[in-house]
C-alpha cells in the first residue's frame, strides 16, 4: 500500500473513534494528554499531526516567518491569552471576521483579546458596534448572526 493512502486512510478513520480513542491516538502521537476540547477539535489536530509526522512539518524559516507576521500583527501573544482568559460561550475565537450587510452598507468587526475592533476602534461589545452602525440598541451577537434575538430579528 502506498506511503499515502495509509496516511489518507488514518485519517479516515479518525471520526469513526470514540473520544476516548481520540485522546488515546493523541497520546501516541503528541507524547503528552491531550487538551479538554471536542472531539471534532482532536479529530482535525490529529489529522495535521499524521501528515506532519509523514511529510514533515513547517520549516524552520516558514516557522520564523509565522512569528514575524504574528509580531508585527500583534498576535505573537494569542495562544497564552486564550489560555488565561476562557471566551464566553457562543462568541468565535480571536481573529474571528464577523460581516454584516445592513441598509445598503457592508460593517465589518474583527474578535480581538479584549473585545471588537471595529473601524479602528476596540470595544468590549457587539451590542456596543452594533449601537454605533445603526444608532439605535440591538442585541450584538444576533445583528451579526451569532445568535437570534428575542423578537428573532436582533432587536432585544
Amino acid at each position: 500500500m502506498k506511503k499515502e493512502t495509509k496516511i489518507l486512510k488514518q485519517i479516515a478513520q479518525l471520526p469513526n473513534l470514540s473520544f476516548d480513542e481520540l485522546k488515546e491516538r493523541w497520546r501516541a502521537l503528541y507524547g503528552a494528554e491531550p487538551p479538554a476540547y471536542n472531539k471534532p477539535f482532536l479529530i482535525k489536530r490529529l489529522a495535521y499531526r499524521i501528515q506532519e509526522i509523514a511529510h514533515g512539518g513547517l520549516s524552520e524559516n516558514a516557522k520564523a516567518r509565522l512569528n514575524e507576521i504574528a509580531t508585527e500583527n500583534r498576535m505573537d501573544n494569542l495562544a497564552s491569552l486564550n489560555r488565561t482568559k476562557p471566551r464566553k460561550k457562543g462568541m468565535p475565537v480571536i481573529g474571528t471576521r464577523l460581516i454584516r450587510e445592513w441598509n445598503g452598507d457592508r460593517y465589518e468587526a474583527t474578535v480581538v483579546h479584549n473585545g471588537f475592533e471595529f473601524q479602528g476602534r476596540t470595544y468590549r461589545s457587539l451590542t456596543a458596534i452594533t449601537k454605533a452602525i445603526t444608532g439605535t440598541h440591538w442585541n450584538g451577537p444576533a445583528f451579526f448572526g451569532l445568535r437570534r434575538g428575542k423578537n428573532g430579528d436582533g432587536r432585544k
